[in-house]
C-alpha cells in the first residue's frame, strides 16, 4: 500500500481545484452545491449524469477527478486502485474534506447547504471522513485537518459503497451525521449485502438519518459499459432511472426542501423512498 499524502488543505485543494468539472447555472447566485466523488474506475459518463441533473434542478455540481489531480494515468489508476493496491478510502478522505473546503469557499456556492455523493470507491472515502473526528493533524492525510470544513455538509448520497476490508466503518462509528441515501445493491459482487449494511450501521452511532434502497442489480448498475466485457457487472437501465430520481429527490429535499418522502413505488423498491 503507498504511503499517505501529507499536505495542508490549502495544498490539497489547489492539487484538486483543476480538475473539478462544474456544472449548473452561469450566474453569480450562491446556490447549493453537491460535490461528486468518482469510483475506482475513474471518471466515468455515469457521474455526469447525475451532476447534469443537479444542474436542471437549478443547483451547481462539481465532480472532483482525483487521478487526473495526481498525473494518473486511467487505466493504470483503474487497475492499482480497484486492486486495493494503494490509495485507500481513509486516504482519499482527504480530497473529500479539501474539495468540501474549496467549494464552500466560491462566492457562487451557498456554503450552508452542500450535499456530498460517493460511488464505490468514493462512498467509502466519504464514509471513512465521517469516522475521523479531524482533530489532530495527518488524519485523512492532512496536515490541518479541521471538521469546520464540513459545517455545511447537509447531506450524503452513497452508491453501492466498499464495505470490505479496509473500510473504517466496519469497526468505527461516525462521529458526524449528515442525513444520508444510501444504495446497496443484491448481486454487488465487490461489496456483499452483508458487507454494505454493517457499514451502513456506523452512521447511527450518531443517530444519522439513513434511507436504505436495495437495489436488485449489480455493482454499477447505473454505469454503461460494461457490455461485452466478461463482468459481474450489469448496466440496467431501469435501475439507473430509478436511482437518478431518487437522487434528485433526495437532494432536492436535503438541499432545497421541496420534496417530502414518498411511498415505494414499484417492484424492488425495499426501503424508504427518497
Amino acid at each position: 500500500m503507498i504511503s499517505f499524502q501529507q499536505d495542508t488543505i490549502e495544498q490539497r485543494w489547489r492539487m484538486l481545484a483543476p480538475h473539478v468539472q462544474a456544472f449548473g447555472p452561469d450566474n453569480d447566485e450562491a446556490l447549493p452545491a453537491v460535490v461528486l466523488f468518482h469510483g475506482c474506475a475513474g471518471v466515468r459518463p455515469h457521474i455526469e449524469f447525475y451532476a447534469r441533473k443537479v444542474a436542471e434542478m437549478g443547483l451547481r455540481a462539481y465532480v472532483v477527478d482525483s487521478y487526473a489531480a495526481r498525473g494518473w494515468n486511467p487505466a493504470w489508476a483503474t487497475t492499482f486502485v480497484c486492486a486495493g493496491a494503494g490509495f485507500w478510502g481513509r486516504e482519499r478522505a482527504g480530497d473529500v474534506l479539501a474539495a468540501a473546503y474549496g467549494v464552500r469557499q466560491m462566492d457562487n456556492v451557498d456554503e450552508t447547504r452542500i450535499a456530498l455523493a460517493g460511488w464505490s470507491h468514493g462512498s467509502w472515502s466519504i464514509m471513512d471522513l465521517m469516522t475521523m473526528p479531524l482533530a489532530r493533524p495527518g488524519e485523512a492525510g492532512l496536515l490541518d485537518p479541521s471538521p469546520h470544513h464540513l459545517e455545511g455538509v447537509k447531506s450524503l448520497f452513497l452508491a453501492y459503497p466498499y464495505g470490505g476490508v479496509g473500510a473504517l466503518s466496519r469497526n468505527r462509528g461516525w462521529v458526524r451525521g449528515p442525513e444520508t441515501l444510501a444504495i446497496v445493491c443484491e448481486k454487488d459482487h465487490i461489496t456483499g449485502q452483508a458487507d454494505a449494511l454493517r457499514v451502513l450501521e456506523a452512521p447511527r452511532h450518531c443517530d444519522t438519518k439513513v434511507q436504505l434502497w436495495i437495489a436488485p442489480g449489480t455493482h454499477a448498475f447505473d454505469a454503461p459499459g460494461h457490455e461485452g466485457f466478461p463482468s459481474p457487472m450489469r448496466y440496467d437501465p431501469d435501475l439507473a432511472s430509478e436511482s437518478l430520481r431518487r437522487f434528485e429527490r433526495f437532494i432536492d429535499r436535503t438541499l432545497v426542501g421541496h420534496a417530502p418522502p414518498r411511498a415505494k413505488t414499484r417492484a424492488g423498491v425495499q426501503a424508504a423512498e427518497a
